[in-house]
């Protein structure tokens, strides 16, 4: 399937392929009768923080009584029922999502929170979507390659801010980060509602590796998430939760049970005397972000950001960033596709002025790390979360690395014993 997606895409003009796309955007919402016009939208867009967000703000709409459906990169919910994501990406096609949303409508569900990307919205997939809100986060060079410039992606994700336009819903509310240049372009859409959010603001503040604060209308909204980009994903929560009428206090009580998100700045803890924390961070700034919320400890960290056929300037970027903000450095391999594995690690090592431990297998480079760790250490496992591995083909090869942390870990205790 995935070959054949590639020699389709090859052979398809570009406008035939946009009409395709946009037809079959249209033919999902008739097939299901429109079922975002009965539901509480909101959908989430950035390079970062996206899935977070979303966890951070169906916990809030829970709290506020609402049966929520959640679609992200991990997971699929529908009420009281959560799988996991089968589509392993954040907008899988447009009949999946119709389809999503009208099982939540049949079951009673009152909101929905979606996430959205630029891929997707370059496909047409946000389209036939009535949005009640949206939230933009940040937008950092990520898509490069596939959308020709950093220009082009963020016009690319700008185009579901246009369609939060021409939903049908009153009123519509924009949150957008007001410290971010494209934040601008989000707050001057043409809606009701527009909400600019920046963490300064909101103070006292404090952030460090077990969690932070910020105080909201008055109210101080505590989480167990590390750094300051956690507390950003969870006052996007808060800003839209009190959109739409909750109060600080029951935002604070829906942020406060979130105690896990699988894969995002998840702590793994087998009675170890240091962290270790696994984390989907993708991105040169993401990466420094998770190592900055640890800077007090020594940090070792499993670098595997890097997949194939894809973004490959990021390589000696983030290979650059890894060095300068983390004591250790293992690289590792992530998803290659068809691309050349060891090709890849030699790039990310053409970034550094000092030589890594190379490791291609995981699992091994998983292992190093933790057996290198001292008391006090954080190891930071980066690039994958719970995603499996994309080989040759596009080939998924299940794998999730919070448990094969666990599993290194219990035998490194047991050794120890």
């Amino acid at each position: 399937m995935y070959t054949l997606k590639r020699i389709v895409r090859s052979l398809l003009p570009a406008p035939a392929l946009l009409f395709y796309h946009r037809a079959l955007a249209k033919l999902g919402a008739l097939c299901y009768g429109n079922p975002s016009r009965s539901l509480l939208v909101i959908a989430i867009t950035g390079t970062k923080g996206k899935t977070s967000t979303t966890e951070m703000t169906n916990a809030v709409f829970e709290a506020a009584g609402y049966k929520t459906a959640l679609l992200n990169s991990i997971r699929m919910k529908v009420g009281d029922t959560s799988v996991p994501n089968p589509a392993g990406r954040s907008m899988p096609g447009r009949f999946f999502i119709q389809r999503f949303l009208a099982r939540s409508l049949r079951a009673r569900c009152t909101a929905a929170i979606i996430e959205m990307t630029s891929e997707g919205a370059r496909q047409h997939r946000h389209r036939d979507i009535e949005l009640d809100a949206l939230a933009f986060l940040n937008l950092a060079p990520e898509h490069i390659e596939s959308h020709g410039s950093l220009n082009a992606y963020a016009d690319a994700k700008f185009e579901i801010g246009k369609q939060l336009e021409r939903s049908s819903k009153r009123p519509r509310v924009v949150v957008a980060h007001a410290d971010d240049e494209q934040g601008k372009r989000y707050l001057a859409l043409n809606i009701e509602k527009r909400i600019p959010f920046s963490l300064s603001k909101h103070t006292p503040l404090h952030a460090d590796d077990s969690g932070g604060y910020f105080t909201f209308e008055g109210t101080r909204i505590a989480i167990t998430f590390p750094g300051e980009f956690s507390l950003k994903n969870a006052l996007v929560a808060a800003e839209l939760g009190h959109a739409f009428g909750i109060t600080p206090e029951t935002i604070a009580q829906g942020l406060a049970k979130l105690t896990r998100i699988p894969g995002r700045a998840e702590r793994v803890q087998c009675g170890q005397d240091f962290e270790v924390v696994v984390d989907y961070a993708h991105t040169p700034d993401s990466l420094k972000a998770l190592c900055d919320a640890y800077a007090s400890r020594r940090t070792i960290c499993v670098l595997g950001s890097a997949g194939g056929g894809r973004d490959t300037w990021k390589r000696p970027v983030i290979g650059k960033m890894a060095e300068e903000n983390a004591d250790v450095v293992i690289l590792t391999n992530d998803d290659p596709y068809d691309e050349d594995p060891e090709k890849i690690l030699r790039e990310i090592r053409s970034g550094m002025s000092t030589t890594p431990l190379v490791l291609p297998d995981r699992r091994e480079a998983i292992r190093a790390a933790l057996r290198a760790a001292r008391s006090g250490d954080a190891v930071l496992i980066t690039g994958k979360g719970i995603d499996p591995i994309a080989g040759p083909g596009g080939k998924k090869v299940p794998w999730n690395d919070v448990d094969v942390a666990r599993e290194e870990l219990e035998k490194l205790v047991r050794e120890k014993l």
